[in-house]
């Protein structure tokens, strides 16, 4: 978390205990964990691919977590899929709502 030096799942695995750096930091997911901000170019970049997108598909969250979940009022299209396991508080503007785990409706898909 120190120096940025990103590491493969491997060598965390493999790791004994907290996984460390060569730097002596502890070593994270790059992923935004429960109560960590997100930066502000991460947020500017989605608002804007979610600005532009033609279709938006939001799978696995409740939605009541913010920031991250007011990110959906900046989708302007008209092709909104949302897929949960429960219902979301934006469940109405959806059109298209599957109320099933993700891992069920990746096993459905057809590649």
């Amino acid at each position: 978390m120190n120096c940025k030096k990103f590491y493969d799942a491997n060598y965390v695995f493999e790791s004994k205990g907290i996984p460390k750096c060569s730097c002596g930091g502890a070593i994270k997911p790059d992923v935004v964990l429960y109560e960590e901000g997100l930066d502000n170019n991460t947020v500017e970049n989605s608002i804007k691919a979610i600005l532009n997108a033609d279709v938006l598909i939001v799978a696995g969250t409740s939605l009541t977590v913010y920031p991250a979940s007011g990110l959906i009022n900046y989708y302007r299209g008209n092709k909104l899929v949302l897929i949960n396991r429960d219902a979301t508080p934006f469940d109405y503007r959806a059109n298209l709502v599957i109320n099933e785990s993700l891992g069920r409706v990746f096993e459905n898909l057809e590649i």
